[in-house]
């Protein structure tokens, strides 16, 4: 796989996680955005443990199958590692990414990688749907929605998240996360994340989830989301949650 010459935010992820999937270009970038805000590796960390433990309430529910949006590097405790009896589908737009995601997972028969973009669900890969989420529309699903709410303007994710709530069956689940306004104090790093970039306060989160009904958990700091027992204070950069739509 050739050298990228741009840094992506996913590998940057993967290096804050400690993981092995990144490049140069990609260190350097995250060693950059440090200078900005320090916190990095901590922050993510944290996020990928929310993820698991959502992931985990989700298939102890008896959710077989997980579509995920924006998915970065599939390791480090992504969701086929903290769901192994479930089937993933992973997806993202970016192609380095993409190709990275499906060179780790060579010759899996339970997670595979493709092209899907969450604003167009008609993106993906019907072959590459009914192979790792059998039963998409039908049977209950968990949809994992974390990193896009950051860039996506409130009407547009009102809209996909309305059509992710139509196109899933009854009973399934949306992991979702949302950045705080921690990074208002920090305008170098606000900067970097570019015009795109949104901050929301806790308080405008839920009311975007439209249908999609949270749990009784809320849509808290990814940290406090069904801690295992005490951590380490992390800054609150994300609050997050798991959101379902009923069962008829």
């Amino acid at each position: 796989m050739a050298e990228p010459d741009q840094p992506s935010i996913a590998r940057m992820i993967d290096f804050w996680l400690g993981g092995e999937h990144h490049f140069p270009v990609d260190v350097a970038a995250a060693r950059a955005f440090e200078q900005s805000y320090g916190p990095c590796a901590e922050v993510f960390r944290s996020l990928r443990d929310f993820l698991g433990r959502a992931v985990r309430s989700i298939a102890e529910a008896g959710v077989e199958s997980f579509l995920v949006f924006g998915a970065g590097v599939p390791t480090r405790g992504n969701v086929h590692e903290a769901a192994p009896e479930a089937t993933v589908l992973y997806t993202d737009v970016d192609p380095v990414t993409i190709r990275l995601g499906q060179r780790i997972l060579t010759g899996s028969d339970r997670a595979g990688y493709g092209y899907g973009d969450a604003t167009d669900i008609g993106t993906v890969d019907p072959a590459q749907l009914h192979r790792f989420v059998p039963g998409w529309g039908r049977r209950p699903t968990g949809v994992v929605f974390l990193g896009l709410a950051a860039f996506l303007n409130d009407e547009t994710l009102s809209r996909t998240l309305d059509e992710l709530y139509e196109a899933a069956a009854p009973g399934s689940f949306l992991v979702i996360d949302f950045p705080g306004e921690e990074l208002a104090g920090h305008p170098e790093a606000l900067a970097v994340m570019g015009q795109a970039f949104r901050m929301r306060p806790p308080s405008a989160c839920a009311p975007l989830l439209g249908r999609w009904v949270p749990t009784e958990d809320g849509i808290v700091p990814v940290a406090r989301w069904r801690r295992d027992g005490e951590s380490a204070p992390v800054p609150e950069a994300f609050h997050g949650g798991v959101a379902t739509r009923p069962a008829a």
